[in-house]
């Protein structure tokens, strides 16, 4: 069986659960229960099978069951493309997080060249509203799902751009001390840039003709608070060496990637996203994950594996029975939260459905039929 999906998911000592295995077939999955139950804990641990530190973005120590503290691990039977792995991640008690493929040690860019996952969380609804750092990282999350490298380009150019400032703090003058950390930052930085873009242009094309029931979004980049913008290799190493003035005054790096704001257009209305109403936001957040699909269905030749907290919660019954069927025409496996079986009834017999309860302290995980 082709595809991308997770055939067995077991969870050890992770956040609310002490252990919970879930056996799946490939189809979307229905998880409902109330508040608090563990729910977004199953999606978080699916997250943490691609490179990165997953949908809330939290420490090793942070994911371990309290009050035990021996740390956690998150295995997985994985279908890709054809292909069978075994994944398995996890992390000891104040040690970083583990990977193995296979049997085999790995690195955790190594997870993203064979799951591909995109998600949409409840935090994200403020996407367009808030500081541009939110924004960067929503899309640089979707650059990693078609370059998992890239993850390791931005740590590259953050790292050099550390020691500039700290140059610039220090008040250090001579050209000499900037030359070597310019000139990385300038590579990284057009790489980063390249992906950025090169992303860009992916959705817009997966939005074009599409058949869906969300507004589509005009996506672009542009500088924050006015400045220039350079995206080439040679631009941003003039702008490193002739911002080097204002940067000293400023203590910091002022030009670069760093300083890029995504920016959304709501196409049918010429409204950028920051204006539009709360609920036109979140379906315009919606169908920039479903486009993310549609492009990695045909980049990477599979669905990646969604994980959708709480998108059901406010959606009327057409949008959700419109949400489900883009899923399951993509053939993508979907982890889906909500807060009761009613939320799913559009998808009958199309999904796997399971119930989280707490009991005793502890998430207990069951499929109900």
């Amino acid at each position: 069986m082709g595809g991308l999906f997770i055939e067995e998911l077991s969870l050890s000592h992770f956040r609310s659960h002490r252990a919970a295995r879930l056996e799946l077939d490939g189809r979307p999955i229905a998880i409902w229960g109330a508040n608090g139950a563990g729910k977004t804990n199953i999606l978080e641990a699916v997250s943490l099978l691609s490179p990165g530190r997953g949908l809330r973005r939290a420490t090793p120590d942070e994911i371990a069951r309290k009050p035990e503290g021996v740390g956690w691990k998150v295995r997985a039977d994985l279908h890709s493309l054809h292909q069978f792995h075994e994944l398995e991640t996890w992390a000891e008690p104040g040690s970083s997080r583990s990977v193995r493929i296979d049997g085999k040690a790995a690195a955790q860019v190594a997870l993203g060249r064979i799951a591909r996952v995109v998600w949409l969380i409840p935090a994200m609804d403020r996407l367009w509203i808030e500081a541009p750092e939110g924004r960067r990282r929503f899309l640089d999350r979707m650059v990693m799902s078609f370059e998992p490298r890239h993850a390791e380009v931005v740590l590259a150019y953050e790292k050099a751009m550390r020691e500039r400032n700290r140059l610039l703090k220090d008040m250090v003058r001579d050209a000499h001390w900037y030359g070597a950390l310019e000139g990385q930052m300038a590579e990284h930085g057009a790489a980063i840039m390249a992906n950025r873009l090169s992303t860009l242009e992916r959705i817009a094309q997966a939005q074009e003709g599409a058949e869906t029931a969300f507004p589509t979004a005009a996506l672009s980049l542009k500088a924050s608070d006015g400045m220039i913008f350079p995206e080439t290799q040679e631009a941003l190493l003039s702008a490193f060496r002739d911002g080097r003035p204002r940067d000293l005054a400023a203590g910091r790096t002022l030009v670069g990637p760093h300083r890029a704001d995504l920016e959304g257009v709501y196409t049918a209305k010429g409204v950028t996203a920051d204006q539009c109403s709360t609920g036109e936001q979140k379906a315009l957040l919606i169908s920039l994950i479903l486009a993310n699909g549609r492009a990695l269905a045909e980049d990477f030749g599979a669905a990646p594996i969604f994980l959708l907290d709480e998108v059901a919660a406010h959606l009327d019954a057409n949008r959700r029975a419109a949400l489900y069927d883009e899923i399951c025409a993509l053939g993508a496996q979907a982890f889906m939260t909500g807060t009761g079986p009613e939320l799913f009834a559009e998808l009958g017999t199309r999904a796997a459905t399971f119930e989280v309860t707490e009991e005793s302290g502890s998430s207990i995980v069951k499929e109900r039929v």
